[in-house]
């Protein structure tokens, strides 16, 4: 467990907190009320290592190498940092909880996993020879936001490029990707910071949970569809008309594509937040899709010109919901086999939402001195060859 006395005004040594990992875990700290982040770079002094080691009630080791220009930093910015670390924390007599994050290449035979696996070994021995609880995190590869892109993640440049409009690289389509997001991975590092609990293996490694598994080809397919989905100078990148297809993908809770998808959205360019809708205008006003989804139908807005009345029609399955955000309007219905209109009366000024019910024909009618708008939701995309729409006047 978290010790009794450890709280958001504790001192927290972080090193590497200006790394992926680190920006998110730090942003997270403060918007919890965190007060008291001793930040460590590669940058500065040993003395202020020591001082940070003197008075840290937490320590969070983020620091390393994965990419250096000689195999021989690995070892020096791996295991070489951490034992520098350990030893001011042994010589402050310091108790305080130690977590690493480590990488499942730890378990493998070349020089970065070697490296990280003497780093986790000098951990446990600090452990052991100090009594201070200690965290092995050994992760998959981390995805999500402000991961720098062509460097060691394969989702982080993929997003970057098609977001850019520019070609992805899947020379093995069919291999497999252990992934996990980056939230979980700062949840779970909270969870042994605020709670003293991770989940371990039998070795004591921890471990992030959940672990997403995706494979090269299903991962450059979904980012292009989000692409598609936009439209616009990366969905021209992959040789579509580039108008939106307004897809929204499956964003159930803790899925892997949700996750996936607010990661793709980090990397567009700050000149290509807005994408353009395709407006069907014409006397009356216009109508245009705004979203689309294959499990929970879409969205559109209706626009209405004074007087326009617009509708007639009925649906066997397709259900709508009508929301008028602007100006006045009157919602008409009447069942197929009945002679009786029923009227509901809609305005801007008092937001309300109304069921558009199946064998119900129905219209909309603006009413007021201007322009209507109406947020239209329909249980299904529209399907030009089955519209299940059939003309009938109220």
């Amino acid at each position: 467990m978290a010790s009794a006395e450890f709280d958001k005004q504790s001192p927290i040594l972080i090193t590497g907190s200006g790394g992926f990992v680190g920006r998110n875990l730090v942003a997270t700290l403060q918007t919890r009320g965190y007060t008291d982040l001793m930040l460590f770079e590669k940058d500065d002094t040993p003395e202020t290592l020591a001082d940070y080691c003197r008075r840290a009630a937490f320590v969070v080791h983020l620091a390393g190498i994965n990419r250096p220009k000689d195999p021989s930093e690995f070892y020096s910015g791996n295991a070489g940092l951490t034992d520098t670390m350990l030893s001011l924390l042994e010589e402050a007599g310091s108790r305080a909880p130690v977590l690493v994050t480590s990488s499942i290449q730890a378990s493998l035979d070349n020089d970065y996993g070697k490296s990280k696996l003497q780093a986790e070994q000098a951990i446990f021995a600090h452990g052991q020879r100090t009594g201070a609880p200690v965290f092995v995190f050994r992760m998959e590869g981390v995805f999500g936001k402000w991961c720098r892109p062509n460097y060691n993640s394969v989702v982080a440049t993929f997003c970057h490029n098609v977001a850019h409009g520019l070609p992805l690289q899947v020379r093995d389509p069919a291999y497999s990707l252990p992934l996990v997001y980056i939230d979980d991975v700062v949840a779970c590092i909270l969870d042994a910071m605020e709670k003293g609990e991770a989940v371990r293996d039998e070795t004591g490694i921890c471990r992030i949970h959940p672990v997403h598994t995706v494979t090269l080809g299903q991962l450059a397919e979904t980012i292009q569809g989000f692409a598609k989905a936009r439209g616009g100078k990366a969905a021209l990148a992959l040789g579509t008309d580039g108008l939106p297809t307004l897809e929204v993908p499956d964003l159930t809770a803790d899925s892997f594509t949700k996750k996936l998808y607010s990661t793709y959205l980090s990397y567009l360019p700050a000149d290509d937040f807005a994408y353009d809708l395709n407006m069907h205008c014409d006397n009356r006003g216009s109508f245009t899709e705004f979203l689309r989804t294959p499990e929970r139908g879409q969205v559109s807005v209706n626009i209405s010109k004074p007087g326009i009345v617009k509708g007639n029609h009925w649906h066997h399955t397709k259900n709508e919901k009508f929301l008028v955000v602007k100006g006045e309007g009157v919602i008409r219905f009447r069942q197929i086999f009945s002679d009786e209109v029923i009227e509901y009366h809609v305005s801007g000024e008092k937001l309300q939402v109304v069921d558009i019910p199946c064998g119900y024909t129905h219209n909309i009618e603006n009413v007021g001195e201007g322009e209507m708008g109406t947020v239209m939701w329909a249980n299904e995309a529209f399907d030009p060859a089955h519209p299940d729409t059939f003309a009938m006047q109220v």
